[in-house]
């Protein structure tokens, strides 16, 4: 099974810093992830910082094989607690999630986390340990074993407050509203992705707010234990000219999603499977050269230019109106949990032109680049060729 996981937050309007902190970790070799969702006290700088601190001390205590329950029984009873308001300075939850459906998750002060199965919400039994240092603080722990298709929901309070004091939600939205929208979009589409859902959690909870502006940071991570879904990208010549046809039909013949970055590459996919290639001239597509087609392929685009802004943003976001060719590579990457590059390393002199601006880096640069993006930003899976 693979785990899906992605994070979705809003900062509390008027601030700029989140006062939310999510960090997670992904270990291939061992068939685990790590996720950690902290709320620092109050809002801005001050929540961002003691919200990061509490988020990076649980992760790497955790990812250097400490006990989970006391690893944050140790952050539990080292958090000092605010004199004036009595509460935690951050609030906390932790999951390690290994890839057979073993879960173990640690709650302390956040709200409870939804636990959604065959279209059922779940609620799982769990241990309550008393902070040693500090009356009425308390961690939840569960031990759970997850199957194909179930989710993790967690949040902070941003979510379940969201509205509160609105005249149809005068206690917020809470949990009751939270499951409800979680099972609505469930419904609508079986397998909406982690990143879709998560998204439209956070932008429920703005809308309920009577101006629509977050009153709190919000956060909104989801957990999804699902098959793989593998994509395949073919960028750029093999050095031997005489391997283009078996490297054309080993990507051709592949079960995943495809996509090919660079004209070359696709007129040599053309040529040697003899399948047309036509542009498409009715989009629009900014900048960047328009997308092109090709039978029994997703997606095929220019090679450099378009790689070079799909890096942009997958680093930044994409902030424009329109979309271009770089942005359906962005969404083709991020609608996928397996990621294989097969990169030519035959050189373009078109790459070395002077006229060609500074900043374009060549291929092998671009995707080492973007490799590194997907797994620590995204969570994804990647693995490069070099052909």
């Amino acid at each position: 099974m693979f785990i899906d996981i992605d994070c979705a937050q809003e900062k509390k309007y008027g601030q700029n810093a989140f006062g939310d902190c999510f960090m997670s970790k992904r270990y291939p070799e061992r068939g685990e992830l790590i996720a950690v969702l902290s709320d620092g006290l109050g809002s801005g700088i001050k929540a961002d910082i003691l919200a990061s601190m509490t988020a990076t001390m649980l992760l790497k205590f955790v990812e250097a094989g400490r006990d989970i329950k006391r690893t944050c029984e140790v952050v539990m009873n080292a958090l000092p607690v605010c004199k004036v308001r009595k509460i935690s300075y951050s609030t906390f939850s932790v999951a390690v999630c290994s890839e057979d459906g073993e879960v173990k998750i640690v709650e302390e002060g956040n709200p409870p986390f939804v636990y959604i199965s065959d279209g059922k919400v779940i609620e799982p039994e769990f241990t309550v340990i008393d902070s040693e240092t500090f009356t009425n603080r308390h961690m939840h722990i569960y031990h759970l074993k997850l199957k194909l298709g179930d989710r993790l929901i967690f949040c902070s309070d941003g979510v379940t407050q969201a509205g509160l004091g609105n005249p149809n939600l005068k206690l917020g939205l809470r949990r009751s509203g939270l499951i409800k929208c979680l099972l609505d979009r469930i419904n609508e589409n079986p397998d909406i992705s982690s990143r879709e859902l998560s998204r439209a959690i956070v932008r429920i909870a703005q809308n309920t707010e009577v101006d629509r502006h977050a009153k709190d940071d919000t956060s909104c991570c989801v957990i999804h234990y699902r098959n793989p879904r593998k994509a395949l990208i073919f960028t750029g010549p093999p050095y031997h000219m005489e391997k283009d046809h078996e490297y054309a039909v080993e990507f051709y013949n592949s079960e995943s999603k495809k996509a090919i970055c660079g004209g070359t590459t696709a007129n040599l996919i053309s040529r040697e499977l003899n399948i047309p290639v036509r542009t498409d001239l009715t989009g629009s597509f900014g900048k960047l050269p328009a997308v092109s087609h090709m039978e029994g392929v997703d997606l095929v685009t220019e090679g450099i230019l378009t790689l070079t802004r799909a890096v942009e943003y997958l680093e930044n976001g994409f902030n424009g109106k329109e979309s271009d060719a770089a942005y359906e590579l962005m969404d083709f990457l991020l609608q996928s949990d397996y990621i294989e590059f097969m990169v030519g390393a035959k050189l373009n002199q078109a790459h070395y032109d002077p006229n060609l601006p500074i900043e374009i880096e060549i291929r092998k640069n671009i995707i080492k680049k973007m490799a590194k993006i997907l797994e620590d930003k995204y969570f994804k899976r990647v693995v490069v060729r070099y052909l």
